[in-house]
């Protein structure tokens, strides 16, 4: 064996231990530098129902029905059919109810489909989901502060409350903090239906309509009166609320709303219903109160295991009361 010198040991060594060290670090991921952690890409909200709804429905129209028109910053499907006329009597804009469609097939499709021959163009809204009635938020109360062990038993007596009193108190609070937040997006509610119904009557102008009709069905009767009301376009000549419904939150009433409109109104319900004739007949005597009312009430009636009856006998009346002068067959 050839003698090594003992100044050349150290480096003998340090060569032997260097890539053993190397293959152990290579061999454990731990002892690599790790790399910075990736932040978990952040979750795109949901899309709202009724733009899910608009996407479902352009998907089975006719291109040629479908106009995309502008609201504000946001973009939404209504749904056109020109009068099959060659002098128009003007444009009907329909706004469906809360969950409804643009082709809701009860009153919104009936409707849109069948007034192009009677000389009415159609015009049927998306809305927008409803913010006022989502699910409120639970308010969530902050732990009590801790307490100093040292006081004495008379002194927390003297500053505690009566628990029925706490409680109350507690229950008001957050009753308000609700009341506050709901009304804050009724008002948001109402500002996206109005951006969509300012469009649909801009839409509506530039097919030179001779005359413009609000008709809502269920909710969307009142959110037509209330634009009516607040607005006072005067574009607009007549209001139809077919089975009109206020939203749970939607103040004021519909009873409030519509003897202030000085527009001719027709507002059909379905007689049979005890929960609508008497919304109905409210309507009704508000509306008698006043010395000019251009206010009219056309009762309906269901007719059970016949849809499309039904919706035949809607038409009929709505169209007689568009064009009066047309007898109703």
């Amino acid at each position: 064996m050839p003698l090594v010198h003992r100044s050349a040991l150290p480096a003998l060594c340090l060569s032997l231990i260097l890539p053993w060290t190397f293959s152990v670090q290579a061999a454990d991921p731990a002892a690599q530098t790790k790399a910075p952690e990736e932040q978990p890409a952040q979750r795109q909200p949901l899309p709202e129902r009724s733009q899910e709804d608009a996407s479902a429905l352009a998907r089975q129209l006719p291109a040629q029905e479908q106009q995309q028109l502008q609201a504000g910053g946001d973009t939404f499907l209504a749904l056109w059919k020109p009068a099959n006329a060659s002098d128009p009597k003007g444009v009907v804009i329909i706004l469906p109810g809360a969950g409804e469609t643009a082709d809701w097939p009860q009153a919104v499709a009936p409707l849109r489909n069948k007034l192009p021959d009677t000389d009415w163009g159609s015009l049927s809204l998306s809305l927008p989901d409803m913010l006022s009635e989502a699910a409120q938020p639970r308010v969530v109360e902050a732990a009590p502060a801790p307490t100093d062990k040292s006081n004495t038993a008379k002194d927390a007596s003297a500053e505690a409350k009566p628990i029925e009193q706490v409680a109350g108190g507690e229950t008001d609070v957050a009753d308000r903090v609700v009341a506050e937040s709901t009304e804050e997006q009724v008002k948001a509610d109402a500002e996206r239906i109005f951006t969509r119904i300012d469009a649909a009557l801009a839409f509506a102008e530039q097919q030179n309509a001779r005359s413009i009709v609000l008709l809502g069905h269920g909710t969307g009767a009142y959110w037509a009166a209330r634009y009516l009301s607040e607005k006072q376009p005067s574009q607009v000549q007549k209001l139809v609320m077919v089975a009109a419904q206020a939203p749970a939150n939607g103040k004021p009433q519909l009873a409030e709303l519509t003897p202030t409109l000085k527009l001719a109104t027709a507002d059909f319900f379905y007689a049979d219903k005890s929960a609508a004739q008497k919304a109905a007949l409210k309507r009704l005597q508000a509306s008698k109160r006043l010395k000019h009312s251009n206010f009219s009430q056309i009762p309906l009636k269901a007719v059970p295991g016949n849809a499309a009856a039904q919706q035949e006998q809607l038409f009929r009346r709505v169209r007689g009361w568009l064009n009066p002068q047309q007898t109703d067959n």
